[in-house]
């Protein structure tokens, strides 16, 4: 396991990080604030003896890196990194074909963040992100989320190219999103899968795309010649992880 310090904003994404167990140290609560969301939030801050303190809004601004606390910031020690073997023991223990993602050098942390909330709702078993050329798990990636960072395992490699090779030892099939591909309506994404996305730029690396078995393309509408070529990185993603869920629910 890999650790980094986490601050955690939002009413829905502390919630969240409570109901999964992860360890709050403390709790920010704005000043006089006590609705309903609020109220719940503090409630299972007591219920696990988290520090709590009640400060102004001016704190509280001071305090958010992502401009949108909705009034409670918490303060968790780390944020725990699952790893490969976790991700594929998860699936085991689901007694379902695996669904993982491999993120290829994801640098804006909204973009990751709404990649795990996509995978963790359409029943993805893990997210694997490479230690450098990519963001880690932060305060805005766990706000994007919604919450599903605290919930779904994400491994942080090394080596992403050995995480690949680890994975296809598995018999998990790893496709490549990446122009020039199959089209997504004629690839069977059903089966245990591993999917491949790159950087919002460049895609997926040049030893990334070597390793995969194939690459599968989102289509788009024809004659539309206005420079846009692809989908932005976690729209694709949500796409993807919409298909399998379609796909493998179509067969039960």
């Amino acid at each position: 396991m890999g650790y980094t310090e986490l601050k955690i904003e939002g009413r829905n994404p502390v919630i969240e990080a409570y109901r999964s167990g992860k360890t709050i140290d403390k709790l920010f609560v704005l000043d006089g604030c006590q609705d309903g969301p609020v109220k719940t939030i503090t409630r299972e801050a007591r219920k696990q003896h988290t520090i709590i303190s009640y400060v102004s809004k001016e704190r509280l601004d001071q305090l958010s890196e992502t401009h949108h606390h909705q009034g409670v910031i918490a303060i968790a020690a780390a944020y725990d990194y699952a790893s490969v073997d976790d991700i594929l023991a998860k699936a085991r223990e689901k007694g379902e074909a695996p669904l993982i993602f491999l993120l290829d050098g994801i640098e804006d942390p909204h973009n990751l963040g709404a990649i795990v909330r996509s995978a963790y709702l359409c029943g993805a078993h893990g997210v694997v992100i490479p230690k450098r050329g990519g963001v880690g798990v932060t305060g805005t990636v766990m706000k994007a989320s919604a919450g599903a960072a605290a919930r779904l395992p994400i491994a942080r490699v090394s080596n992403l190219a050995q995480a690949i090779r680890t994975i296809k030892e598995h018999n998990i099939f790893v496709y490549c999103a990446d122009l020039g591909g199959a089209p997504l309506a004629k690839t069977d994404l059903s089966g245990p899968v591993a999917l491949v996305l790159g950087s919002e730029g460049g895609g997926p690396g040049a030893l990334t795309r070597k390793l995969c078995d194939a690459a599968v393309t989102l289509e788009m509408a024809p004659g539309q010649a206005t420079g846009v070529d692809s989908y932005n990185v976690s729209v694709a993603a949500g796409i993807l992880c919409y298909d399998v869920m379609r796909r493998r629910l179509a067969k039960k």
